[in-house]
């Protein structure tokens, strides 16, 4: 080995950086170092966080290009084998950079140089982070001593950055629960039904590795079944990893988790650890760093979690598995429910996937074998589901987009004193503005999209596009004639909540999206206080639509679903129905006579008809056959390339060139024969932010043969992106197109 510019021997290290280029990078390093742990190099002009993941003997270029390594870091143990395996799988598979999956799956505090060096790194973040909560655990054995104050009370001054989900090695947090959330009583398991325990024994049957496709219907108690296989797990010493799609599906999981574990003597503050992206870099390097020590036998999380480090991993659960929010939409583009799934074959361990709706693709391998399947067909209340009501609007005078019939019988059901959901997928207040003179509509100047019309309390009123993010002032008179007379078109959820507070003023409303959640903490608020029975109307959007247990709600009206009904993707009506079957659910969940009216121009498609009948499996059937028709997936594999630039002509020429190098180089690609590569076409909303947008689809019958494709033509794309003037990404099993 050379010796370094101190005399010192130097091994070489081959480390994954998280830079935009193909391939690792070899150093040489004073110290002894591991696969799998992280050391600072400099790279260019500045100093970057890497993980070492060969210790070749020689290295890849020319000796004396070969940098020094500038600092191991060693406040961690290295990574395992296992994880590593997971990320070099991702990175194989989504066609990435190996240190652009490693790195972003850290905390952000251990993939920042800056938080090591310097006078205020004393020792790097996982150090500092452990003498807070030392001080923090001082603090209130302080309290806890003081007579008159309880010690559950937090101290007066807290560092922000320290989460209360428990203190890494130090024992359970106090008693404001993760993400300061109130302490839950214990509660006694109610006890399961028939089907529920027997799809407790068919999971626990399972020895070691096996997916379980749990599929029951809204209110069947999947949840119960959920905690029941965990406790099974954790009994035996092993660590539950639980995936919701959504942030704000985590509290009231926790609860739940925290209830049950209290329950049966385990100590659920050290138990329990949650992890998403609304958590601070404090907070969500605690959780992971309990995760990683195997502190936290329970770490529940959204999509983030599946690639955090667990060393006695025993069951994997992904609950409402067809929800697209698995899906990363940038970055690394991976869906954590099928990197559950093979990490759990990985494993060795089972996993669980639960829907009431499962996705195709997983119904599918159920029906053909390669996952179990096990049903819970009946709530598990003995209430039965909900009458689904047709209203056929083509010939109804709307008022406000609201039917007579369902006006009508929204005031039965708040006359009962029973909650009403009002469904409309659509946030703001309209979605154009328009003139009436000259036909200006509110056009967004950097999308080929509108700019939404948003009215909030105590603010002006703004058109904001819910593309690029752009804002503007609501013009005094029309842009183009000068007319006063702007009105809005179409209905979102504020004009929903401002119209139905005009027509039931002695009602108490809530509305619930996006905008009404943006701070932290709000969306928790809101949904304690429908299920308080603070709220008589719920307007929402999907964010209402699943996971939720509103005990009262009596009614569910849906506005606006014809608009997913003719969409260009092949998935809009598998995506329509699942939302429609997971919003009609949230009704009469604890009492008799629920119902769900829908209004449509179209009460005849086979997406409704099957909804009416709460139909899933006859749903499933009709649209599988229409796929392998088409040969769609799930009978097909598909990756998706879209070129952006800052003219379309630019974008569609680099894809028409990157479809023609398989053709010209026949002999890179002998799998060539099994892949189908489309034409290049612009997206439906061609500019966002001033970039202009095209795609080009690739599919084959064959998963090993596209994944072969991919491997070379990644090669070949990068290569031409660097001298083309467009950036790219490629998605593997893309969930939208």
């Amino acid at each position: 080995m050379p010796p370094t510019p101190e005399g010192r021997e130097c091994r070489y290290v081959r480390v994954a950086l998280d830079v935009p280029l193909p391939g690792l990078f070899d150093y040489c390093s004073a110290q002894a170092v591991e696969i799998g742990q992280r050391v600072i190099v400099p790279f260019g002009r500045r100093d970057l966080v890497g993980m070492v993941v060969d210790l070749p003997a020689a290295p890849a270029v020319a000796v004396e290009h070969v940098k020094a390594v500038s600092m191991v870091l060693d406040d961690l143990p290295a990574m395992p084998g296992d994880w590593l395996a997971m990320v070099d799988f991702a990175a194989r598979y989504y066609q990435r950079p190996l240190g652009e999956v490693i790195m972003p799956a850290l905390p952000p505090p251990l993939r920042k140089a800056g938080a090591y060096t310097g006078q205020r790194a004393a020792g790097g973040p996982v150090r500092r982070l452990e003498r807070r909560l030392e001080k923090q655990r001082k603090r209130l054995e302080r309290l806890a001593e003081q007579p008159g104050k309880s010690p559950d009370e937090p101290p007066e001054k807290c560092d922000p950055d320290s989460a209360a989900s428990g203190h890494p090695g130090l024992g359970p947090a106090p008693a404001g629960g993760v993400n300061g959330s109130d302490s839950v009583p214990a509660i006694q398991a109610p006890s399961l039904n028939d089907e529920q325990r027997q799809a407790v024994a068919a999971i626990a049957a399972v020895e070691g590795h096996g997916v379980v496709l749990l599929r029951g219907i809204t209110g069947s108690g999947k949840t119960e079944v959920y905690l029941h296989a965990a406790q099974r797990v954790l009994a035996g010493g092993r660590q539950v990893l639980f995936l919701v799609p959504e942030i704000n599906l985590t509290p009231q999981l926790e609860r739940a988790l925290r209830a049950r574990f209290d329950a049966s003597g385990a100590d659920a503050a050290g138990t329990l650890a949650v992890l998403h992206s609304g958590m601070s870099d404090g907070e969500r390097l605690e959780a992971w760093l309990r995760a990683f020590r195997g502190e936290a036998r329970v770490l529940l999380g959204t999509r983030m979690a599946i690639t955090a480090p667990l060393p006695r991993l025993g069951l994997i659960i992904v609950d409402e598995e067809h929800d697209a929010s698995y899906k990363q939409q940038d970055g690394l583009r991976y869906s954590a429910r099928d990197l559950a799934v093979w990490r759990g074959h990985d494993r060795g361990v089972p996993v669980v996937l639960g829907s009431a709706t499962p996705s195709l693709e997983s119904w599918n391998h159920a029906m053909q074998g390669r996952y179990l399947r096990v049903s819970l067909t009946r709530r598990a209340r003995e209430v039965a589901l909900p009458a689904v009501r047709m209203v056929d609007t083509r010939r109804l005078k709307l008022e406000q987009g609201f039917s007579p019939q369902l006006l009508d019988a929204m005031e039965r059901r708040l006359a009962l004193q029973e909650q009403v959901l009002v469904f409309i997928n659509r946030r703001g207040y309209a979605p154009v503005l328009s003139c009436t003179s000259c036909g200006w509509v509110s056009q967004c100047s950097r999308c080929t999209a509108y700019s939404v019309l948003h009215r909030l309390r105590g603010r002006a009123a703004r058109l904001q596009c819910h593309h690029c993010g752009g804002q503007a002032p609501v013009p005094r008179a029309c842009p183009d004639c000068g007319d006063l007379d702007l009105k809005p078109m179409g209905r979102g959820t504020q004009r929903i909540e401002e119209f139905l507070g005009e027509r039931f003023p002695e009602a108490r409303i809530a509305r619930i999206d996006a905008d009404s959640t943006r701070l932290k903490g709000s969306a928790a608020a809101l949904f304690s206080q429908v299920h308080q029975g603070e709220v008589d109307i719920l307007v929402g959007t999907q964010m209402v639509a699943k996971g939720h247990d509103f005990a009262n709600l009596g009614l569910v009206g849906v506005l606006n679903a014809d608009s997913m009904l003719f969409a260009q993707d092949f998935r809009a009506p598998e995506r329509l129905f699942a939302q429609l079957m997971q919003v009609a659910g949230r009704a009469g969940r604890h009492r008799v006579g629920g119902e769900v009216m829908l209004q449509t121009d179209y009460p005849d498609q086979p997406v409704y008809r099957a909804l009416q009948r709460h139909d899933y499996e006859g749903f499933a059937q009709y649209a599988l056959d229409e796929r392998k028709v088409l040969g769609l997936p799930p009978y097909s594999y598909q990756a998706l390339l879209v070129a952006e630039g800052r003219e379309l002509a630019h974008a569609l020429q680099f894809l028409n060139d990157v479809r023609k190098l398989p053709e010209e180089d026949a002999g890179a690609y002998p799998m060539l024969g099994h892949i189908m590569l489309y034409d290049p076409v612009p997206l439906r909303v061609v500019r966002v932010a001033n970039i202009e947008r095209a795609q080009l689809l690739v599919e084959s019958h064959s998963r090993p043969a596209l994944q072969r494709f991919l491997a070379q033509w990644s090669e070949d794309l990068f290569r031409l992106g660097r001298e083309s003037r467009v950036r790219y990404s490629l998605e593997v099993d893309p969930f939208e197109i």
